[in-house]
């Protein structure tokens, strides 16, 4: 049996390979955005499921309760 002639290498698969390669070493991964800082006079509406007794505690004081729980929440988080 004769040995098959081997085909030559075309500029095109040398090219190809070429671009991949530089293709692999280049490429940059895509980085995550940067989580953005909470600033605390801007606020975000989220509903909350609290005890009826605890409701009724803040709301006690009248108006600005909203604020008087926020606060709270605040100073538990070490805020």
């Amino acid at each position: 049996m004769a040995d098959q002639p081997r085909r030559p290498r075309t500029l095109g698969d040398a090219r190809t390979e070429a671009e991949a390669a530089f293709k692999k070493v280049t490429a940059k991964v895509a980085a995550a955005p940067p989580k953005q800082n909470a600033v605390p006079s801007i606020k975000e509406q989220v509903t909350l499921r609290i005890d009826q007794d605890v409701l009724e505690f803040f709301q006690e004081g009248g108006p600005g309760w909203q604020d008087r729980i926020n606060e709270a929440l605040r100073k538990a988080a070490g805020k």
